[in-house]
């Protein structure tokens, strides 16, 4: 794990391998073949019609405004139509190895963008927010009441293997899904959809819970992938067993070359049957996709030094200070570049196990907090390059500030008995800045201290805090890379220095999987991916339902007063009434200090051999370089020409 836990948009893509596909973590890479959208839709007037039978029908979906393409888009605006198609772009993974490529179930560890085969209904895009258009449909049809949704196949929609989807296919995926698949689709697909059926080959409808909130009704039908029910029940393997040869699917991408734990290799399929979709125009424009496996970052950095692999997104800010200074970059055969990220902050956090009985009290947990001094850590380690996360919605405009607002206090001032009186008393919880200059501020170590003797632990004779029983207070963190230890060792002396029992303890990256599914751990690293436009996907992170069953749920939070405010984000109906229940959601969350927030960087740093071009202005919220970024046949001649690679 480097600073940024691992190259962002790489671990969206691997992140989109193992969730729901409707859950807020998957509104990352839109890269073809998984079109998981999370978003709050509500038709608009540009996309929709009402037909004789009454029913809306539409082409695409937006949550609160119009929708920046019509029907008659020639291409998505930030992408060049005209990008040459060929050659490969690679790059490296250092966090685990993978023994899979099934990524909807939770034996084995699939591997990093296994879910690259499967489409959906509907695909977002990387310029806009909460909109989604048609991709395997050719239109969506609704009542007014959005009871149920009616999803048309476009003809000729194809596995790759040739033979055609049918609607056959969308419900056979929808059932195992719902009764087979990860325990977050088996969670949350029955809040939303109630049944489905299928009208004929092209047409299926989705039936939903009455009790579902309106905004996330279409979209968790649209976002659910696509399998072939053929083709699974020939292979005659359990849906839940792990597997090395994937589920077919309909994705412009194919399984090429598979070797377990050490590299895997996707193929664009040339009969792809989306190609001359307006949506898919200048995209999907590598004829491999290649992803090396390294035991870890440091020998991944020396593999494309010497040109294993040739596309590289940093996220270690020592490693971007000093290590690129390497001979294929001083002559420029590799660029370095910082380009622009738009996206909400990651969330990256060491997260606290509400599970264990010494962080029940949240005092402990604010002592913790307290205790982990970040302008120290940015400044000596960081090269000052990051920014605090402080906020779950960190670097938009949902992030709470100061006392509540009139209109936060009209949703919580009915909620007063399920809340703290800190949230109504006190300005949003925020750690107050260390000493940059010393690892050990003295003035957090006596606020911590202070919040510790509040919560019962006192110092016994060897200087370590007790509690009543005569337990000390155990921190253990988790950590399966070398590379973190330079920041959790200050962190732990500086807990030890108070009397906390605190330790740092590596382990594999087997051990730490099965330890964080098993919730056996103290404080682990993890991120809190959330999204401009939320919705019942925050149950999985922040619900009660989620405390015991979700893997998202990391801290096990489990809190009456932020599960009816997640309601109300969930029912929030226009874009000022969800902006304000998401910051009283923020504000109430901080409150109740889950996590010890870590850093974020607004920018992508990537360096690539020069031969990879991408648009002249890139969208806000995507890097896209698997997504529509292309090669310059006669630079990769050039390089080639000359043994760069």
């Amino acid at each position: 794990m480097q600073d940024q836990g691992h190259s962002k948009a790489a671990v969206k893509a691997h992140e989109r391998t193992q969730d729901a596909a409707y859950l807020l973590r998957a509104a990352a890479l839109p890269l073809a073949g998984a079109a998981l959208i999370l978003g709050l839709f509500a038709a608009t007037a540009n996309a929709q019609n009402v037909g004789e039978d009454g029913l809306i029908r539409s082409f695409g979906i937006s949550t609160f405004g119009e929708l920046r393409y019509g029907p008659d888009a020639p291409h998505l605006d930030y992408v060049n139509p005209d990008a040459p198609r060929g050659g490969e772009i690679s790059f490296a993974w250092s966090s685990g190895s993978f023994d899979s490529m099934h990524p909807y179930t939770r034996v084995g560890r699939p591997a990093v963008l296994s879910s690259v085969f499967f489409e959906a209904m509907l695909e977002g895009t990387a310029d806009e927010i909460g909109s989604a258009y048609c991709l395997l449909c050719e239109e969506f049809a609704y009542p007014e009441d959005r009871s149920y949704v009616i999803f048309t196949l476009r003809e000729g929609v194809a596995f790759s293997d040739g033979s055609l989807m049918t609607a056959n296919d969308v419900l056979f995926s929808y059932e195992i899904l719902r009764d087979e698949g990860l325990p977050s689709f088996r969670a949350s697909i029955p809040l939303t959809i109630d049944s489905a059926e299928v009208i004929d080959d092209r047409n299926i409808r989705f039936n939903f819970n009455p009790d579902a909130p309106l905004r996330d009704r279409i979209q968790s039908a649209g976002g659910l992938p696509v399998f072939s029910q053929a083709s699974h029940e020939a292979a005659g393997i359990p849906f839940e067993d792990s597997r090395l040869e994937p589920l077919l699917g309909s994705g412009p991408y194919m399984l090429d070359e598979v070797d377990p734990g050490q590299r895997v290799i996707y193929a664009r399929n040339p009969d792809y049957w989306g190609d001359d979709l307006w949506i898919t125009q200048g995209r999907n424009n590598f004829d491999s996709i290649r992803i090396e496996y390294y035991g870890d970052s440091l020998a991944a950095f020396e593999g494309f030094t010497a040109g294993n692999y040739t596309f590289r997104q940093e996220n270690s800010s020592q490693a971007w200070a000093n290590n690129y200074s390497f001979p294929a970059l001083e002559n420029g055969t590799v660029i370095r570049e910082e380009l622009p990220d738009g996206t909400i902050a990651s969330g990256q956090s060491f997260m606290i196990n509400l599970r264990r009985p010494q962080f029940q009290d949240v005092r402990v947990r604010s002592a913790l907090a307290h205790m982990f001094n970040f302008e120290w850590t940015n400044q000596t380690l960081f090269y000052g390059l990051y920014a605090p996360v402080v906020s779950f919605w960190e670097n938009t405009w949902m992030a709470a500030e100061g006392m509540p607002s009139e209109a936060e206090l009209a949703l919580l001032e009915p909620l007063r008995d399920l809340l703290p009186e800190t949230v109504f008393t006190q300005d949003v919880y925020t750690v107050p800045q260390s000493d940059p200059d010393r690892a050990l501020d003295r003035r957090q170590s006596r606020r911590a201290i202070a919040l510790l003797e509040e919560a019962g632990w006192t110092p016994g004779d060897d200087g370590m805090l007790r509690n009543e029983a005569g337990r000390t207070l155990d921190v253990e963190f988790l950590n399966s890379s070398a590379l973190f230890d330079r920041i959790i060792n200050p962190y732990v002396e500086n807990l030890r220095a108070i009397g906390v029992n605190a330790s740092l303890n590596r382990v594999d990256n087997a051990q730490l999987q099965q330890r964080q599914r098993d919730g056996d751990y103290d404080m682990i690293t993890d991120h809190f991916p959330m999204g401009y436009e939320p919705g019942s996907g925050l149950r999985q992170y922040f619900g009660s339902l989620g405390a015991d069953e979700s893997l998202f749920n990391v801290p096990g939070l489990s809190d009456e007063g932020v599960d009816a405010l997640i309601e109300v984000v969930v029912d929030a109906e226009t874009r000022e009434e969800l902006d304000i229940a998401v910051v009283a959601l923020d504000r109430v969350l901080r409150d109740r200090v889950i996590r010890v927030g870590q850093w974020f960087n607004n920018t992508h740093w990537v360096a690539y051999y020069d031969m990879y071009r991408y648009p002249e202005t890139l969208p806000p919220y995507d890097l896209g370089f698997l997504d529509f970024w292309w090669i310059d046949p006669e630079a990769e001649a050039a390089l080639r020409e000359q043994g760069a690679f």
